[in-house]
């Protein structure tokens, strides 16, 4: 087997002996970055967040290994109409930095075919995405759970120091950021919580936008399924109005939020 080094990109050739764990795959429309794309979910995820409605994207275990050159095989299937809809490929998770090589691979060949490339992540591996990674993405979905520490730790078991270094690295690299923030009464509903990462997103310079994704309960079923206790039980989705309200408070801080 061919051994891919952090920072370098494997030709073509070496393709079939990049491989990775994969949860699933899908084709999906104006969720995952711009236009219908080709969405790669990974297995295995550092993070616990309290809201996750993909719990069974935690373990690597629960993935299937497959290289970068079958991704991108079925990927190809779908390229012409997927060019037409002015999308490409986004690489999920789960958390894809928890698997760089395997990510850079599928992101760099998804180049090769003429896609619009993009890496949705919390951010919190983001040491582990190496130039030549980044090189290959045309946008990052950069995932961020809350400004403050003591909420974030609250909200997904870990520091957010990470994932804010990460944002700042990206935005030295002048690279294309599109924000996601998830709303969820009770847990990530501070004003001056949402107000804060509102001024420390618009002192970046990169984010084209921010989305501000309302708590859904559509994951619900999976943590009965796999007997595991569900944080977020009983706790409603936020309202129009409360959506519109942090909405509010990312325009006020000049950025186009939606």
């Amino acid at each position: 087997m061919t051994v891919t080094t952090a920072g370098a990109r494997p030709a073509p050739a070496d393709l079939s002996q990049v491989t990775g764990s994969v949860h699933s795959w899908d084709l999906s429309t104006g969720v995952d970055g711009p236009g219908t794309r080709f969405v790669l979910f990974t297995a295995g995820c550092p993070l616990r967040c309290v809201y996750c409605h993909n719990p069974d994207t935690w373990s690597g275990r629960n993935g299937q290994r497959m290289s970068a050159a079958a991704v991108l095989a079925q990927a190809g299937r779908y390229r012409r109409f997927i060019r037409a809809a002015g999308g490409g490929l986004t690489v999920s998770g789960g958390e894809p930095l928890l698997q760089p090589a395997f990510t850079r691979a599928v992101l760099a060949g998804a180049k090769d075919l003429g896609l619009h490339t993009a890496l949705d992540t919390s951010g919190y591996l983001g040491a582990r995405a190496g130039d030549e990674l980044l090189d290959a993405t045309d946008l990052v979905l950069l995932d961020i759970k809350s400004f403050d520490p003591g909420i974030a730790r609250r909200v997904t078991g870990r520091n957010i120091a990470p994932t804010l270094a990460f944002a700042r690295r990206l935005a030295d690299r002048h690279q294309p950021v599109w924000v996601r923030f998830v709303l969820v009464p009770g847990w990530t509903d501070d004003r001056g919580d949402i107000t804060a990462l509102a001024r420390f997103t618009a002192s970046l310079g990169n984010v084209e936008r921010v989305d501000v994704l309302p708590f859904h309960t559509l994951g619900a079923a999976k943590y009965a399924a796999l007997g595991l206790d569900n944080p977020c039980a009983g706790v409603a989705p936020p309202t129009a109005e409360q959506v519109g309200q942090a909405r509010a408070v990312f325009t006020a801080a000049g950025l186009d939020a939606f």
